[in-house]
């Protein structure tokens, strides 16, 4: 298997999303990829509530939640002497990790699932699943 340059791994802070970013970790030791990359999107805030909030403030809100949701992963990779690129994006969270996949170059996306199936996963929805239907590289879901 060729070396792919990079790895994109979905993060939001929880202790799915550090599993993942250890299974990354794993698999760039093996020599699979280049670089790591960690992604935490934010929700687009738009319509009401940009009526009364401003760009500026919505901005700075979503850079501090992203800045928290990347800590642990960010952490992880330092402890484990692998530099990582932080990134935040802003909107759904398949066509965001598609851009950024594309964007960067990534081969594979790593992403931490908490194995809602059923009742519980049509009601809660599935970041996971949104995911994999906008993503075109191959994606590991890590449990």
């Amino acid at each position: 298997m060729a070396k792919m340059k990079a790895i994109l791994v979905a993060v939001d802070g929880s202790q799915c999303s550090d599993r993942a970013v250890h299974h990354a970790l794993e698999l760039l030791a093996a020599g699979i990829a280049a670089e790591l990359h960690l992604l935490n999107v934010q929700p687009n805030l738009g319509g009401a509530v940009a009526t009364f909030i401003a760009k500026e403030q919505l901005d700075a809100y979503r850079r501090d939640e992203g800045t928290k949701a990347v800590a642990s992963a960010v952490e992880i990779a330092k402890e484990a002497s692998v530099p990582a690129k932080a990134h935040i994006g802003v909107g759904r969270h398949g066509e965001v990790a598609s851009e950024f996949a594309q964007n960067l170059g990534a081969g594979l996306v790593v992403i931490g699932t908490r194995g809602h199936t059923g009742l519980t996963g049509v009601l809660l929805g599935s970041v996971a699943q949104d995911v994999i239907a906008h993503v075109n590289v191959p994606i590991t879901l890590v449990k």
